[in-house]
């Protein structure tokens, strides 16, 4: 779908218009792009001590010149610096004598007027550091952040990210993804490797849904039992095939909590660790004869192709070929599908897009501060990446009818 442009603001001149400028020009002394910042901070200011003037005749009842019987009356006004977006400005905040004025415009104990907290969780959600946003926004707004007012801000989604991993979940998933990236995480002052394991499903309606987001690095039958067990308590009561690369534990953990279910070996992460034990010269090669296994017509011309491979290679590389075997009862589900079926199945090309996202984070900061700072980014991460998803998977119809044959009543009419 091509990217939307966004409409681009037009400036329509009235006489009105015209006539504000040109006291501008004349009360500001106007000569460059700065002035006009300048000028408009100056303005900012001036506007909220008339609104904030305004507030006060309403909060006690008449205005500034008039008398009343009012015993609380004006009481001067207070100094108070704010952050906007054209920079730190200090404006004034009238005062009454009672103190029981509550201005809106700039409320109490506000110090920010410029949306900043959006603007710091946006750039947090890009994969940007503390570090990095408080520096940009020096650079921009000319007024100082710290890294852990950011924190701070970025700290607001937490509840978010709490609601969003309790969210009711459908009842039945087709196709769920389970992968995993690795991250580099301080933890008592030592750095530790954690993954971060994202599921992604397939609804009935053919649409990508992240289900959820767990960081962890203790891989075990009782974790993924867990994992899945927690879905379950969510809504979900069926899932009729889980696309995942070998993890500890999961086969098992699987067959206990959806004991229905098929295991799907995700055929990329296959390849590529059958070739990370084979050099760069034959690589090519063996990709292409790797080809003949998964892509055959059906499962005992897989096992055919899988000897000859195994046979040609396995005198060269030893230890190349051995996962094929030990992982065929994983691997073998996808050859009772038509092609169309098997592309979604045997590959986790679905949750690739994502991975990319998540990637980002890597290449942008070598070290998170925390599994909560971690988790705050990767959810950021994740709701910029699935605002783009919009279609549903390619040949659903086609999908969804073949799934509905092979699992019959399982899945909704």
């Amino acid at each position: 779908m091509a990217r939307q442009k966004k409409p681009v603001h037009r400036v329509e001149m009235t006489e009105g218009k015209r006539n504000i400028i040109r006291q501008l020009l004349e009360e500001y002394d106007i000569e460059t792009a700065e002035d006009i910042q300048d000028a408009l901070k100056d303005l900012l200011g001036g506007t909220i001590k008339e609104m904030m003037e305004a507030e006060m005749d309403e909060h006690l009842g008449y205005e500034k010149s008039e008398r009343s019987d009012n015993d609380d009356y004006r009481n001067g006004y207070k100094r108070k610096q704010v952050n906007s977006r054209y920079g730190s400005m200090a404006i004034e905040v009238p005062q009454d004598r009672k103190s029981t004025f509550e201005p809106q415009i700039v409320k109490k104990r506000q110090k920010d007027i410029s949306d900043i907290d959006q603007k710091i969780i946006s750039m947090y959600a890009k994969g940007m550091t503390t570090r990095q946003i408080s520096e940009t926004i020096e650079d921009i707004y000319g007024f100082e952040t710290s890294e852990s007012f950011i924190s701070d801000v970025t700290d607001k989604i937490l509840p978010q990210i709490e609601d969003w991993q309790n969210r009711p979940l459908d009842e039945v998933y087709p196709i769920l993804y389970i992968d995993a990236i690795h991250y580099s995480v301080r933890d008592n002052g030592v750095i530790r490797k954690l993954a971060a394991y994202v599921i992604l499903g397939i609804n009935s309606e053919g649409r990508k849904e992240v289900l959820t987001i767990t960081i962890g690095d203790n891989e075990s039958a009782k974790y993924w039992l867990s994992v899945l067990n927690e879905l379950k308590n969510r809504g979900v009561k069926d899932i009729l095939i889980i696309c995942a690369d070998g993890l500890t534990g999961i086969k098992e953990a699987i067959s206990a909590a959806f004991p229905e279910t098929e295991y799907q070996r995700c055929m990329v992460h296959q390849v590529r660790n059958t070739l990370k034990y084979v050099p760069d010269k034959d690589r090519k090669a063996f990709a292409a004869d790797l080809k003949t296994i998964y892509q055959a017509a059906d499962e005992q011309k897989a096992l055919t192709a899988l000897e000859r491979v195994t046979e040609k290679w396995t005198p060269k590389y030893p230890n190349s070929m051995k996962r094929w075997k030990d992982n065929w009862d994983a691997i073998s589900p996808i050859f009772k599908f038509s092609a169309a079926v098997r592309k979604v199945i045997y590959t986790t090309n679905a949750i690739e897009s994502l991975n990319s996202t998540y990637r980002k984070l890597n290449r942008q900061r070598s070290v998170f501060p925390s599994d909560t700072a971690l988790l705050k980014a990767l959810y950021l991460a994740t709701f910029e990446a699935t605002k783009k998803w919009t279609t549903t998977i390619r040949d659903w119809a086609h999908v969804y009818g073949e799934l509905s044959i092979m699992y019959e009543g399982r899945l909704p009419e």
